[in-house]
């Protein structure tokens, strides 16, 4: 018997709609403020089902592999296609899950050298979301949302019951905020969402889902931008 609750599934479903609304806010309508608000609730959201998926995942080098490999083609395609250089959000949850990956080995070997290889895994990190913006001021190539949404999912990871997931999820989204800007603050607001997570993934099989319904959306939003409003 299904539990009560939203599935992995539902939210992500969610979480795209949230981010579809926030892209025609970005793209189409950017005086229109409450597109944006909405938006806020995806990004969370998503790092959420990002720590699920490392901690349920039976293979940790596809999962990663398979984020890597998304982060590089969409790259490529919107560089091509748009000249677009800003890194998607594809590249900041694969450091994400790298951090999570380095992070979990420590936490099991606690030896000189796991934590050694954590801190390597950290200041790696840290070269994309801080160093390369800042030092060189390549601010175009920064990883989305920062450093503070590469640690999102790993704050969120290392909760071991609801509360304290809830918990380090709130602090990482305030994190956000203080970096990012007041309009992030409604990130928040995805909190009782996530609440009602059920811990199930759902009957419908939606592996690859963000895979693809991202750059898909974007594409056919810049379509439309492009034909009708320039």
């Amino acid at each position: 018997m299904d539990k009560k609750g939203i599935t992995g599934n539902q939210l992500k479903i969610l979480a795209a709609l949230f981010m579809t609304v926030d892209h025609i806010g970005l793209e189409l309508f950017p005086d229109i403020s409450v597109l944006r608000i909405i938006g806020r609730l995806a990004m969370p959201i998503f790092a959420w089902m990002i720590a699920e998926g490392c901690t349920h995942t039976r293979n940790k080098s596809r999962y990663l592999l398979t984020m890597l490999l998304a982060a590089l083609a969409y790259q490529l395609v919107f560089w091509l296609q748009f000249r677009a250089t800003g890194l998607s959000i594809f590249a900041t949850f694969s450091l994400s899950i790298g951090l999570i990956y380095g992070l979990d080995y420590a936490n099991k070997r606690k030896d000189a050298l796991s934590f050694a290889i954590l801190a390597a895994v950290f200041v790696l990190v840290c070269i994309p979301c801080v160093i390369l913006p800042q030092v060189f001021h390549l601010k175009k190539f920064a990883v989305q949302y920062g450093l503070c949404g590469v640690l999102l999912p790993a704050l969120i990871y290392v909760g071991t019951t609801r509360v304290e997931k809830l918990f380090l999820a709130a602090c990482g989204m305030a994190m956000m905020a203080l970096s990012l800007g007041d309009i992030q603050w409604y990130a928040l607001l995805c909190l009782p969402l996530l609440a009602l997570y059920n811990g199930q993934r759902g009957k419908w099989r939606m592996k690859y889902f963000f895979y693809l319904y991202y750059p898909l959306h974007r594409i056919a939003i810049i379509a439309v931008n492009v034909l009708f409003f320039d």
